[in-house]
């Protein structure tokens, strides 16, 4: 795909020169809305589309050519026509009355720089092309040539609910093309080794019967990793730090509790329990919780990032140089004697930011912690020391996310510059720049294979990149608002998104489709998350709820037939209802962050406010 590079801006406004009557703008766009909804029901749905990219470029055509009142009218005339979601970009528009506007705004630019894509039958395209050719409507038509994209299909015009299901997003909806490359999904084979079984295990189990019923069970774990996944991507595409012992033990560690998981359905609903953060006056803005359910850090809005154990050990930092220096190295204990005991307590405050922390992310190992800022930087600390390592500069404006690789190593941070940038903690600058969103990048997640990264952004649009090459793969359209959660399923396969329009949607990351919509929410939804073996989705929203969804109901006999795939007619099934287990209230705490411990505890996180 060859990504235009953003044209200068006196270029891209003067597009807008070759005008017509300014006087007969309203003529043609009501003229052309006439046409529309005579025509037949199968293709108005279709055509109606171009109601809003029309109305934003003649509107913007008006305003450039200093024609303001001719403007102001049109305006006032067709905006409330506009589809409901538009709302938010219709605001943006009618602050826009002067040529000198329109040279500052990014929002503008994008909508002319970027064309406009509609996916439209070729039945549906011919009837509009004779219409306007017809009229001798040049205006109109030159428009729909120079700033729309039309993506054609043969077969049947989509159907409204079809069409609202994908349309919302700045740009209209993803070429076909776009979610055409292949994407390697699965998962990268798990490391085998023995997972020696505990001294209580043996002894502490009354009768023989236990660990015999134990040994199979071990054997199944290292089985299921031994197949090569056929959709993996290969071992070696990127290059994966070394496991070092302390994370081989960690990954025994794992197993055992894996073994002792509860295994959660409709039947069998996780327990949660809910971290709330009292009196929080400095604003959270951020939570992490540690894959072993250790830790927990805050973000906060006065620039502070603070650690607690939510255990009963103390969180201890690292004796000074010349204390180690004491220490015998070849003692068994070597671990626990570099720790300071006269430094142990429940909290760690970080200091370092200048600005609200938006981001915060544990390495997989819990040796590092990550923090993204208003101030620009993403910061490193040692959990070690409790000390800032490395400050990495890059973003210029505010760093919305930031998160660990399930692998470490690497990071990817998201912000306001509208880029999502791939870090390893080694180098200072980013090993890969992934542009593309029209808007800032809000959220940013890995992939449990940690080849691709997904992006959510303002301007309503989720992509996928791939890591190798920085290529966007995927792009997928359909929220209403900026996008604030994402969640890959564990096995690789499908992704959760959720946004400020309260619906939770779920992508079938291979086929490249949308294949289920979760409604329930009344807001912005911050958290979400999959039970770690994918049979439930939590999410969490500033409705002061956490929601429980059937996932693997969500997920079965699914459409994916090549002429959805090809033409993008999906059916959501109006499920909703179904596919809600339950609905958590919280006294008055919008729920920032979700987790699943390893046995398939909730935790859930967020700051009591008091309104």
């Amino acid at each position: 795909v060859v990504v235009e590079d953003q044209p200068d801006v006196s270029a891209v406004l003067s597009a807008y020169n070759q005008q017509g009557d300014p006087t007969l703008y309203e003529e043609y766009y009501s003229g052309l809305k006439h046409f529309i909804e005579c025509s037949l029901d199968c293709h108005r749905a279709e055509l109606s589309q171009l109601f809003y990219p029309l109305f934003v470029h003649m509107y913007l055509e008006l305003v450039y050519n200093q024609h303001e009142s001719e403007a102001k009218s049109f305006f006032e005339r067709f905006h409330g026509d506009q589809e409901c979601y538009y709302q938010d970009d219709l605001r943006v528009l009618s602050s826009l009355t002067k040529k000198e506007h329109m040279k500052g705004n990014e929002t503008m630019l994008d909508f002319r720089t970027s064309k406009f894509v509609l996916r439209i039958s070729r039945d549906s395209y011919q009837l509009l092309k004779r219409h306007l050719q017809e009229k001798q409507n040049n205006q109109i038509w030159n428009i729909v040539q120079e700033h729309l994209y039309i993506d054609i299909f043969d077969g049947m015009p989509r159907s409204k609910q079809q069409i609202d299901a994908m349309v919302g997003s700045l740009a209209g909806e993803a070429k076909r093309e776009a979610n055409k490359a292949k994407v390697f999904f699965g998962l990268l084979k798990e490391p085998e080794f023995d997972v020696p079984l505990d001294d209580e295990d043996e002894e502490g189990e009354n009768e023989e019967g236990k660990p015999k019923k134990k040994k199979p069970k071990k054997d199944s774990v290292g089985s299921k990793s031994k197949k090569q996944d056929p959709n993996a991507p290969p071992q070696n595409r990127i290059p994966l730090p070394e496991l070092k012992d302390s994370d081989k033990l960690d990954k025994v560690m794992n197993m055992k509790e894996a073994a002792r998981r509860v295994r959660l359905g409709p039947e069998c609903l996780p327990s949660i329990c809910f971290y709330t953060f009292l009196n929080a006056y400095q604003g959270l803005t951020a939570v992490d919780i540690t894959d072993d359910s250790s830790m927990i850090v805050g973000g906060f809005a006065d620039s502070t990032v603070r650690v607690w154990s939510v255990t009963p050990k103390k969180l201890r930092s690292v004796k000074t140089a010349a204390d180690l220096s004491l220490i015998d190295k070849e003692s068994d204990d070597v671990l626990e004697r570099i720790m300071d005991e006269k430094t142990a307590s429940e909290l760690k405050i970080l200091y370092g930011h200048s600005g609200p922390v938006y981001g915060t992310s544990f390495s997989p190992d819990r040796n590092y912690l990550l923090s993204c800022s208003e101030d620009g930087t993403v910061r490193l600390w040692s959990l070690q020391t409790f000390t800032c390592l490395v400050g990495y500069k890059g973003h210029n404006y505010p760093v919305w996310d930031t998160q660990f690789s399930p692998y470490g190593y690497y990071f990817v941070s998201g912000g306001h510059d509208r880029v999502a940038r791939l870090w390893a903690t080694d180098h200072y600058q980013p090993l890969r720049i992934f542009a593309g969103h029209l808007a800032d990048v809000t959220c940013t997640r890995f992939h449990p294979n940690s080849n691709y990264i997904a992006t959510g952004s303002a301007d309503r649009t989720v992509r996928l990149w791939d890591v190798l090459n920085g290529n966007c793969v995927r792009i997928f359209t359909g929220h209403k608002g900026p996008i604030h959660s994402l969640a890959f399923s564990p096995n690789g396969r499908f992704l959760a998104t959720g946004a400020t329009d309260g619906r939770v949607l779920l992508w079938d990351i291979g086929h490249g489709l949308m294949v289920g919509e979760l409604k329930g929410h009344t807001d912005t939804i911050y958290a979400l998350r999959f039970s770690r073996d994918g049979e439930i989705l939590a999410s969490g929203s500033m409705d002061n709820t956490v929601r429980l969804w059937d996932a693997v109901k969500a997920f079965e006999d699914l459409e994916t037939d090549d002429f959805t795939t090809a033409t993008g007619h999906i059916n959501l099934p109006e499920n909703s209802q179904e596919l809600l287990l339950g609905t958590y209230m919280t006294k008055s705490t919008p729920v920032v962050h979700l987790h699943f411990t390893r046995r398939n505890l909730l935790l859930a996180a967020g700051a009591y406010s008091s309104q």
